[in-house]
C-alpha cells in the first residue's frame, strides 16, 4: 500500500469523523500531503553515498478561511503529516536532522483554496553534537545554518615557484545537459493511465472533442490545454472553476516533471524524460 493511501485511510479514522466536514473546504489534506513530499524531494541535500538529508520543519500557509477551518484540528492534522514525511522519507531513504514537525500559519495574502509551503531542516542538539562541522549548505527553504568555509590553504615558501593549491568550493558537479538529438517525451497520468502527448498541444476537457476526456462534472467542455516545449506550460480555455498547479491557483504556469494539475476534482500528474 502507498504512502498516501495509507495517509488517506488514516484520516478517515479520526475522531468521530470530524475531518469530513472541515474538509470541504476548498485546501485538502491530500494536496498539502503531496506538497509536503515535493518539497523532501526539491531540498534533498547529499551528504555521502548512504546519506541524503531532508528538511524537517514545515511551516504551511493557508488563506485566513481555510486556516480558521482547519486550526482546531492542527495538531491532529500536524501529527499525520508528519507520519506521512516520516513515510514518505523512508520509502525515498532520505534522513533528517531532528524530529518532524508541520505547523500551520495564516497567511493574509492568500486566497480561499490556496496554500504554500515552507520548511527549514532543524538540527536537535544531539545532532548537532553528532555532525559538527560536517553541515553542507542547504539549498532553498529558509532559516537553514551557514555552512562553515573551507580553511584557506598554506602559502607556499618564498622562492618555491608554486601557486597555492586551488580551494574546492565543494559543489557537485552540474547535471549533464541533454545528449545531442535527444528527444524528450511528454505524457500525463490520470488515475494511473498514462495519455502520450504526441503533439505540440494537447486539449484535456469533458467534451468528446478534447484530446483527452475526463469525465467529472468540475471540468469544463474544453477546460485547458497543456503545449510541450522548453518549458512546457499549461493554459486554462476559459473554464468555469479554473487549475490549480502545484497548488496554486492560476491561468497559466510553467510545468515541469512531477507537476499536479487538479482540474475539477481530478488530479493529473505531469510528466515529461529525455529519449
Amino acid at each position: 500500500m502507498g504512502v498516501m493511501k495509507r495517509f488517506e485511510q488514516r484520516l478517515e479514522g479520526l475522531v468521530n469523523g470530524t475531518f469530513a466536514k472541515v474538509f470541504k473546504s476548498e485546501v485538502q489534506p491530500v494536496e498539502i500531503a503531496g506538497a509536503l513530499q515535493r518539497e523532501c524531494d526539491n531540498n534533498a541535500t547529499i551528504w555521502n553515498r548512504e546519506r541524503t538529508v531532508v528538511p524537517n520543519d514545515f511551516i504551511v500557509e493557508l488563506s485566513t478561511p481555510d486556516y480558521e477551518r482547519l486550526s482546531p484540528y492542527s495538531g491532529q492534522l500536524g501529527d499525520e503529516l508528519s507520519g506521512l514525511v516520516r513515510d514518505y522519507a523512508k520509502q525515498q531513504r532520505y534522513t533528517f536532522m531532528g524530529p518532524i514537525k508541520v505547523h500551520l500559519e495564516k497567511a493574509d495574502d492568500l486566497d480561499t483554496g490556496l496554500y504554500r509551503v515552507r520548511s527549514r531542516t532543524l538540527a536537535s542538539s544531539t545532532s548537532q553534537q553528532d555532525q559538527a562541522g560536517q553541515r553542507p549548505a542547504a539549498p532553498g527553504g529558509y532559516g537553514y545554518p551557514p555552512s562553515a568555509a573551507p580553511p584557506m590553504p598554506a602559502a607556499p615558501p618564498p622562492g618555491s615557484g608554486r601557486s597555492p593549491a586551488p580551494t574546492s568550493d565543494r559543489r557537485p558537479p552540474a547535471a549533464p545537459g541533454p545528449m545531442p538529438g535527444a528527444r524528450t517525451r511528454h505524457w500525463i497520468e490520470i488515475n494511473g493511465t498514462r495519455h502520450q502527448i504526441s503533439r505540440p498541444t494537447l486539449v484535456m476537457g469533458r467534451s468528446t472533442d478534447a484530446d483527452v476526456r475526463i469525465d467529472d462534472p468540475g471540468v469544463s467542455r474544453r477546460h485547458c490545454e497543456i503545449r510541450t516545449g522548453t518549458p512546457s506550460t499549461i493554459q486554462d480555455l476559459g473554464s468555469t472553476n479554473g487549475i490549480v498547479v502545484d497548488g496554486q491557483h492560476t491561468t497559466r504556469a510553467t510545468l515541469r516533471d512531477g507537476s499536479r494539475i487538479v482540474v475539477g476534482s481530478t488530479t493529473i500528474v505531469y510528466r515529461q524524460a529525455e529519449g
